[in-house]
């Protein structure tokens, strides 16, 4: 029942592929680690989302959220009985939001542009002791880069259209983390932290609001900025209920509220004495269940839920969802070493009023609802 249906297998195509908190793509798992033996895997699927509504002109903004693919690898060996090490890659954030021009798009939100693109690599360690209990750590490095463009009536605080390109640059961060395993049930609980990692990005502003600042002598403006992706905890578990049947799950927390922007322009300091931050995230906490069964000698399969509360009142055109809800359907082939996990998702995206503005007394500009996701994953392990 192990090889066949592993829950850190389930939980890594389970978590719904989807923008999380804003930018999450997917739940820096660390399953691959607990595989039996030497294993490697590929991971790759795709997701396409719908965001749209309608801005406070009443013009439709139509689909704002562009589709994306994803690719993971993992290789995990054992040195021991006891020490076995990992190198996970993968896209832990991204975001592609589109608001169409005007008259076909939004005269309030139309030509706001957001990009993020970013890949990490972790390397760790893991120490089982003779009693069950491990412990696990490593480094983890992130490549990330982006671009933001504010337009439309919205954005008329700044006087935009106003442009922001970031280089692409990496940034180390650390893991830590334990488990507790119980072979018998096929029961394991492993609560693992990732630290906020820090980029030093070349940043390159233009646009007219730079042009007044400076009088006229230039619209564009360089330097170098610090933006952190953030602290979270991941706890994880999975125990056999019955011959053949297994139950997983995950608590996730993000702390979103680190994931700050600070710039040459943003944040614009206000005539009451606030700012104006370029996107501003809640703090998020997500929550997966689900069942796996054994159905044959080489198929099983899986069936999990995922939720995700709205967090705060309004939320950034940058970043156009509040919660989710979804649903995964796996099939897990198993033949010899190889295991092929196929999965489908769909998620019902929490519907939220965007707003811009202050901290705490934004203005807003746009409701979206009706928003959803269909995303598919594929994951192909080798155990040798």
């Amino acid at each position: 029942m192990k090889k066949i249906v592993t829950g850190g297998a389930l939980l890594l195509i389970s978590a719904s592929p989807l923008v999380a908190g804003g930018i999450e793509r997917a739940p820096q798992s660390l399953s691959a680690l607990f595989e039996e033996g030497n294993f490697a895997e590929l991971s790759f699927g795709g997701v396409d989302p719908t965001v749209e509504g309608t801005d406070i002109a009443g013009f439709d903004t139509g689909d704002v959220a562009q589709g994306y693919g994803f690719l993971g690898l993992a290789y995990k060996h054992q040195f021991t009985g006891n020490l076995s090490a990992a190198i996970i890659m993968e896209q832990p954030f991204g975001a592609d939001i589109l608001y169409p021009l005007a008259p076909a798009g939004s005269p309030v939100l139309g030509g706001t542009r957001v990009e993020v693109n970013s890949t990490t690599l972790t390397a760790l360690a893991r120490y089982k002791f003779d009693n069950n209990f491990s412990i696990h750590g490593g480094i983890r490095a992130s490549k990330a880069d982006g671009r933001v463009t504010l337009n439309g009536a919205g954005y008329s605080r700044i006087a935009p259209p106003y442009n922001l390109e970031i280089d692409d640059e990496w940034g180390l961060g650390y893991v830590l983390g334990a488990a507790y395993e119980i072979p018998e049930i096929a029961g394991r609980v492993s609560l693992t932290y990732n630290s906020d990692i820090e980029h030093d990005f070349d940043m390159t502003e233009t646009g007219d609001v730079i042009l007044a600042a400076t009088g006229g002598i230039t619209d564009t403006i360089s330097g170098q900025y610090t933006v952190k992706t953030p602290r979270s905890w991941t706890l994880e578990g999975q125990t056999g209920v019955a011959e053949d049947t297994l139950v997983f799950g995950s608590i996730r927390w993000v702390k979103w509220s680190e994931f700050i922007v600070d710039n040459a322009v943003f944040p614009i300091a206000t005539p009451t004495g606030g700012t104006v931050p370029l996107v501003e995230v809640e703090d998020t906490t997500t929550y997966t269940l689900g069942v796996g069964r054994k159905i044959t000698e080489n198929w099983s399969g899986s069936l999990s839920f995922t939720y995700e509360p709205s967090e705060g009142d309004t939320v950034s055109p940058l970043a156009p969802t509040n919660g989710r809800k979804g649903v995964t359907l796996a099939a897990i082939y198993t033949m010899d070493n190889l295991r092929i996990t196929t999965g489908i998702n769909y998620t019902r995206l929490g519907g939220s009023d965007l707003g811009i503005g202050e901290t705490g007394n934004k203005t807003t500009v746009a409701t979206m609802e009706d928003n959803h996701a269909w995303g598919v994953g594929v994951r192909i392990g080798y155990s040798f």
